[in-house]
């Protein structure tokens, strides 16, 4: 017997399984409206990039840093910019920025271009990117006026202005200092500030760095040794003038804190030649040592007002570590070495300077 209601159903089955198959093998089509947009879109990126290549491939063949101040105009930024890297770049660089109609005169500080570095990148750096930091090292400077030259030559003060801020009493205290130890917070190191930096708060900054490293650990020691932070650094200034060695620079700092201890004259070599603003001297005679002067430890007792020249951090701890002995004397080497003969008592240091200015006469040097 036939079943209809089977029939029926799988008669419509057939047909619905007919239609979608029917369906799906329809293609689908964009409107054209849509060919066109997407059509045009294709077309201006094609333009794009057509456009972009020459400065994308454009490319800058070494580091550079360029200083813009506020006020110049863009043709003096695209000299500029020629100087430091070559006319093709530069003209790549100053065409992208002029056609976005960037007024560079309105920008300040130092931008920095790496190798390999793209006119496009560049451009947009100088149009709207912040201002990159400077590198600024700090080492092997002896007076303020150096120190104020060095920095000068880095960044956007000059001499002049910093000198001043230095000698500023006012903003000395502030900080706890004077204008004769204010050096002492600039610690050796290599830092990162904006160019355009003002002197008053480079100090700032400098001081903060300085209470960073002065750390309860230290602080102790320098209380336990009878000294403050600045008199630790003004005598690690004077154990660097003696000796460039950094394994006898604890045993000079331990000699300059027991004539401390016993009240008896420095009388260190380097701070004469301070005095004197006399750095190439290889001979101190008794005349350099009566110069009258605060920083003549030969004429003052105990240390002079703050430090000769600006200490490693190294040196700094080597008088905060520096180990027990009892000399109190001591006198360079007659081989020239660097090191030292130290003494306990003045015969030994007597024989001891007999040989070195022996050497002295027999090398023909007389100051």
């Amino acid at each position: 017997m036939i079943n209809f209601a089977q029939l029926f159903i799988t008669s419509n089955m057939a047909k619905s399984k007919k239609k979608t198959s029917t369906k799906s093998n329809k293609k689908f089509k964009l409107p054209l409206w849509a060919k066109i947009t997407a059509g045009a879109a294709i077309v201006i990126v094609a333009i794009a990039a057509i456009f972009a290549a020459p400065y994308l491939t454009t490319k800058a063949q070494k580091d550079a840093t360029l200083y813009i101040t506020q006020g110049t105009s863009n043709n003096v930024v695209a000299d500029s910019l020629q100087s430091i890297t070559t006319k093709e770049f530069a003209a790549k660089v100053m065409k992208l920025v002029n056609m976005s109609h960037g007024d560079l005169s309105t920008r300040q500080g130092a931008f920095n271009i790496k190798e390999g570095e793209s006119a496009l990148s560049v451009a947009n750096h100088l149009r709207r990117g912040a201002p990159d930091e400077v590198k600024l090292p700090i080492v092997n400077i002896r007076t303020k006026e150096d120190l104020a030259k060095r920095i000068a030559k880095r960044l956007m003060m000059t001499k002049e202005e910093l000198l001043k801020t230095l000698n500023d009493k006012d903003l000395c205290a502030k900080y706890g200092k004077t204008p004769d130890n204010i050096t002492g917070i600039f610690l050796p190191d290599t830092y990162q500030f904006l160019w355009d930096i003002k002197p008053e708060k480079l100090v700032e900054h400098m001081a903060k760095f300085s209470d960073r490293f002065w750390n309860d650990e230290r602080k102790q020691k320098a209380q336990k040794l009878g000294l403050t932070p600045d008199e630790v650094v003004t005598l690690a200034s004077i154990v660097e003038g003696e000796t460039s060695k950094a394994d006898e620079k604890g045993k000079v700092a331990r000699l300059y804190l027991n004539r401390l201890k016993k009240n008896i004259k420095l009388q260190a070599d380097p701070t004469v030649k301070f005095a004197l603003q006399n750095f190439a001297l290889r001979r101190i005679t008794f005349e350099d040592c009566s110069v009258k002067s605060p920083w003549n430890t030969y004429y003052v007792e105990g240390l002079p007002p703050g430090p000769i020249c600006i200490p490693a951090k190294e040196s700094i701890d080597a008088v905060l570590n520096a180990p027990e002995h009892n000399y109190i004397y001591m006198c360079a080497k007659e081989d020239f070495s660097g090191y030292h003969n130290f003494a306990t008592t003045l015969a030994e240091h007597e024989a001891f300077a007999a040989k070195y200015h022996q050497a002295l006469r027999e090398k023909g040097i007389r100051r």
